[in-house]
Parts: C-alpha cells; structure tokens; sequence
C-alpha cells in the first residue's frame, strides 16, 4: 500500500466514548496483503484491527490483533458497521464476507444488530492451567472452538479476579471467560483474558458472548438476555439465543457504538 487509507477508532458495545471495547476501522479501496494488515494492526496496538473492502453488495472483512489474524471478532464487526454507517453509508442492512462466513449487521433502534456463529458449549476437562491462573473456586467448566468457559460463584467473585496472566501460556491462542450471574439488571457478567492473542484482558469481547448466550440460555432458561463485561472500560451486550427469529446455530449480538477518532493513515 502506498496512499492514504481512511482510518476510523470506535469504541464498540458502548453508548459514550472511551468504553467499550476500541477498534480500529481501516476502508480500503483495494486488496491489501496480510502482512501489511498485521504491521498496521501492531501499530494501532489495540485489541482488532478491522479491514473493509467492498465486494458488491457486500464487504470484504478481516479482523487481526497486534500479533496474529483471527477467525472471528465480535466488536470489531459492530465498530465496522458503525463505520460504514457513520461515513454516510445508505444500507439497511450489510453483509461482511469473512473467515466466518457471511455476517449480517442490521440497525434496530439505536443498537446495531449482528447475526453471528454461535459457538456451542461442550463439556472438557478443565485444564491445570486455568485453576493455577485464576485461583479460585470453579462451579462449572465448558469450552468451544477458542474459548473456555469457567462459571464463577458470584458476581463478586468476578469483579475481584487477579489472574496470573503467564500461568495461561499453555493454553497457547485460546482465551478464558469467567462468568456469573449476574444481579440488577445484567443477567450475566463477564470477563474475558487472552494473552496467547496478545490481548491479557478484552475490554468487552463479541465472540466469546457467541459462547455466553447459549451458555447462559441453558442455564437461566432464557434466549434473550443482556451481559455486562466487567473490564475496566465496561461494555453491555444484548444477546438472542437461538430461537425465533434467530436460525439455529447462530446467535444475535446488538450494541452501541461511538467514533472517537477519524484521519488518515500514511504507509
């Protein structure tokens, strides 16, 4: 690449700048390789990197944090959506063409909507590596496809979380969400840690809520539910379990977003 690329940071799964999760949005205008998408990602130095190419009706949509491409990223596909829509974009609706497969962003109100890939929980031994980490009690464990899960006891019990970030090298690029119910209005909450992606803690993670809504729709006996992820920065999440207007095995993320920053990257 050798010209300017618009560039948009978004603060996705929040209604105020400065919560949520940040991303940044690059809008292409023509292919890009890998390897530049990872020197922009490790310069931006925030948890996703997102880039959109236009295909038709559609966007090209490849997600990479600071140190590696991944399969699948929740909030960096709403900050693109919001992106597309905040520059002007006229479309009811957008379709991203990703590793994933076709994703679908639709405005319902004032959330954004996704219809993504639900991950389905499957029982599994907990690993060492997770007790020795977290050290603390575990009423349940479930994992899928880049995540374990561990249910903790209380709200407290989450909140109050000091993980030994380097006991979870073993676990390689695979993250660990701690959950509980949740008290007030949030039905569940969570965290989620990922030093293997080169990420300790996501402020507030779409995917691993692919993993939370049917975790949690099982357990409270609910599809539609609203999660709080309890990082520093803090973000909501409401999720649809599969069900009614939502096709089995997927799920339904919707949240806010607010661009805090627009320029020009130079390279």
């Amino acid at each position: 690449m050798s010209s300017e690329v618009r560039i948009l940071q978004v603060d996705a799964f929040s209604n105020r700048a400065f919560g949520g999760n940040p991303a940044a949005v690059c809008l292409l205008d023509r292919e890009a390789s890998a390897d530049w998408m990872q020197s922009v990602a490790a310069e931006m130095n925030l948890s996703e990197t997102a880039f959109l190419l236009p295909r038709g009706d559609a966007f090209g949509l490849r997600w990479f944090t600071p140190s590696t491409e991944v399969p699948l990223c929740g909030h960096a596909t709403l900050a693109s959506a919001h992106a597309i829509w905040d520059e002007g974009g006229r479309q009811d609706s957008l379709v991203f063409a990703t590793l994933s497969g076709d994703l679908k962003a639709v405005k319902e109100g004032d959330w954004i909507r996704l219809d993504l890939p639900e991950k389905r929980p499957e029982p599994g031994p907990l690993p060492a590596a997770i007790e020795a980490s977290l050290g603390v009690s575990v009423s349940h464990h479930t994992q899928s496809s880049g995540f374990h899960l561990v249910e903790l006891e209380s709200e407290a019990s989450i909140t109050a979380l000091t993980p030994d970030l380097q006991a979870l090298a073993p676990l390689g690029e695979v993250g660990v969400i701690a959950t509980s119910r949740g008290t007030g209005e949030y039905d569940f909450i969570s965290r989620v840690f990922a030093p293997g992606l080169g990420i300790d803690e996501d402020p507030v993670t779409g995917a691993a809520h692919c993993m939370l809504a049917p975790y949690w729709a099982e357990r409270l006996g609910r599809r539609e539910m609203t999660g709080f992820q309890a990082s520093a920065r803090g973000g909501v999440v409401r999720v649809r379990s599969a069900g009614g207007d939502v096709a089995p095995g997927r799920v339904h993320l919707l949240g806010k977003a607010v661009t805090t920053l627009r320029g020009a990257l130079v390279a």
